[in-house]
C-alpha cells in the first residue's frame, strides 16, 4: 500500500511495477482509495461470428404449454 503523496512522486516507478504484474493499492489517510494494475488488451466482440452455427426452431417464441406454465408457477393456472 502506498499513500497518495508518495504515489504522486513515484508514479513512473509504480506504473512499471504494475506493468510487471504487481498490484499497487493507493491510500489516502490510511484508507485504500484505488488500485493500480497492469493494462490488458481485451478482445472486442465481433458481431456475426456465429452466423450459420446457431439454429432456432420456428416455434422458439411460441407460448409454453399449460403443464409447463403450471410447473413454473407452482400450481394450476386459472383460465
Amino acid at each position: 500500500m502506498v499513500n497518495l503523496y508518495d504515489a504522486k512522486t513515484q508514479l513512473s516507478a509504480l506504473v512499471e511495477a504494475a506493468a510487471a504484474g504487481k498490484e499497487i493499492i493507493i491510500a489516502k489517510n490510511g484508507r485504500p482509495r484505488a488500485k493500480l494494475v497492469a493494462y490488458r488488451e481485451t478482445a472486442r466482440r465481433k458481431p456475426g461470428r456465429a452466423k450459420g452455427r446457431i439454429w432456432m426452431s420456428a416455434d422458439f417464441d411460441a407460448p409454453l404449454p399449460k403443464d409447463v406454465l403450471e410447473a413454473f408457477s407452482g400450481g394450476p393456472l386459472d383460465e
